[in-house]
């Protein structure tokens, strides 16, 4: 404790955005696995499952037009701490008796989920920046590495907790027990992180948030088709492959879907040594060529399950390659992003980039169940590619930077 005392302001609450940030995170991962299992129990067919994620991934994108917003005139601990209570009342709504357990009510759920989720991400994502100082861009770097591959990792032990939480405690059991984890964490997070934490100095008006600059218009794009080519395959598609025509128990999915979200935080979290070895810290240059070696993943996976070789270790292998990759690619972004932000008001800039985020992943999602229903998962892995290098074209346009001091 007297060490964490020694620890600069800024690093403290670094700590705490972060620990704020894995609670959520644990959370959202052990609810999206718990509902994608439990439903499908049920016998919800793979588009109804999508159905159920549609408002969590729209109103992703309200949150975060309007988040970086409300973050810039009312401070990031607001947005924050708000978003951790809206997850907590999402979760009871859960609770409710299995007969009112509709698509509707679900749904319902779900988009609390997914503003709580938004809110969350976008606060602790706007508020690196306002710690780190202008000229140390390195650090920078690490810290959003850090922070983006821990929030992964975290989130892939969530599948794992919630595939094991189904198990043992049983669907009700599971989501009572994270409720109450995290309104403890929420009662923590309103008594010790900083008020007005990044509050623009001049309230922005509400016209103001779509975002003005190019680099950051032309990431976001990017963005969009970057996470459109996952979810187009991971959030429903998958985990019913490996049910339905692998054979895996609960067990099992929640587990590999685990195993490979901690990998892709862990990758995360190493990206700047893999991106900048000698000190130069990425720019578009970076974020166009990892992007066209992601491209050729989810193709060549897609052409052995067509060819039916070894199609059990082809498509693992091959999803843990995209993982890797894709990892890289994330973080790359993720750099960007708070690089280009305009630090009065960063939330704007960072919300806006997320909004566009949250529109790849709707448009994943309702991809991933009509392509899976309709034409199975080798469709959704060439459409996964297709997406890439629309991504890849896209970062062809972001700018160039200057070299900068590796010990920053």
């Amino acid at each position: 404790m007297e060490r964490l005392r020694q620890l600069s302001p800024q690093l403290r609450q670094y700590l705490l955005v972060t620990a704020n940030y894995w609670a959520f995170t644990l959370t959202d991962g052990a609810l999206r696995m718990l509902v994608v299992l439990h439903f499908h129990q049920l016998g919800y067919s793979p588009l109804q499952i999508a159905l159920l994620f549609l408002f969590y991934e729209f109103f992703g994108v309200v949150t975060n037009l309007t988040g970086g917003w409300l973050g810039a005139r009312l401070g990031l601990n607001r947005t924050m701490n708000l978003g951790l209570l809206l997850q907590v009342v999402a979760l009871a709504m859960l609770l409710v008796p299995p007969a009112w357990l509709t698509v509707a009510w679900v749904m319902v759920a779900q988009a609390l989920s997914g503003i709580a989720k938004d809110l969350n991400k976008m606060s602790a994502k706007s508020a690196i920046k306002l710690l780190v100082p202008a000229d140390a861009q390195g650090t920078l770097y690490r810290w959003v590495a850090i922070l983006t591959g821990s929030k992964n990792a975290l989130k892939g032990a969530g599948f794992f907790m919630g595939g094991l939480l189904l198990m043992v405690l049983g669907f009700r059991g599971a989501v009572l027990f994270m409720a109450v984890a995290l309104a403890l964490i929420w009662l923590l997070s309103m008594a010790r992180l900083r008020r007005d934490f990044g509050k623009a100095k001049n309230a922005p008006k509400f016209s103001q948030i779509f975002s003005k600059s190019s680099p950051v218009n032309t990431l976001s794009a990017a963005r969009l088709f970057l996470f459109g080519a996952r979810d187009v395959w991971f959030v429903v598609a998958l985990p019913v492959y490996l049910a339905v025509s692998l054979g895996w128990d609960h067990w099992q999915v929640g587990g590999f879907l685990a195993l490979w979200i901690i990998g892709y935080g862990v990758v995360q979290t190493q990206a700047p040594r893999l991106t900048a070895p000698t000190g130069r810290t990425p720019d578009g240059r970076d974020a166009l060529g990892w992007a066209l070696v992601l491209s050729i993943v989810p193709a060549l996976i897609a052409a052995l399950l067509w060819l039916e070789v070894a199609v059990q270790w082809s498509l693992l292998i091959g999803l843990l390659v995209f993982g890797v990759v894709f990892a890289i690619n994330s973080s790359l972004h993720s750099y960007l992003i708070v690089h280009y932000a305009d630090a009065d008001g960063v939330s704007l800039d960072v919300g806006f980039y997320y909004m566009a985020n949250a529109m790849g992943r709707l448009m994943g999602t309702l991809l991933s169940g009509w392509l899976f229903q309709s034409h199975g998962l080798a469709v959704c892995l060439l459409v996964s590619s297709g997406f890439v290098l629309l991504a890849a074209l896209l970062s062809a346009g972001l700018p160039h930077h200057r070299r900068l001091n590796p010990a920053a």
